[in-house]
């Protein structure tokens, strides 16, 4: 699976009940691919390619951690204990990405 098609994935798993109410920016900076982000604003999610002027948190991985978090093969928190995975701006808001996007 493409980076493209597993960040198609994430969208399609998106939860927005979850979501109710919050106003967040997810950037994922993949090492070896193409850098995305994502919208979450009042129960939506929108995706966009690059770079965002201003994350709430930045996740920086390359594609196999992006992909095994994704599909849920790998844990998240497992993958930053490792060093497979850092996050730049609110951890907290990091942790709440398995609740946003059903993972795991």
């Amino acid at each position: 699976m493409s980076v493209a098609e597993t960040f198609n994935k994430l969208k399609s798993n998106f939860n927005a009940d979850a979501a109710s109410g919050l106003d967040l920016v997810f950037q994922f900076n993949i090492e070896d691919g193409d850098n995305a982000y994502v919208i979450i604003q009042n129960g939506s999610c929108e995706l966009g390619q690059g770079d965002h002027a201003d994350p709430s948190v930045t996740l920086i991985m390359n594609s196999d951690t992006f992909r095994g978090i994704v599909s849920g093969e790998t844990d998240g928190m497992q993958a930053f204990m490792a060093g497979q995975l850092r996050a730049e701006g609110d951890m907290m808001l990091a942790m709440k990405l398995g609740e946003l996007f059903n993972i795991g």
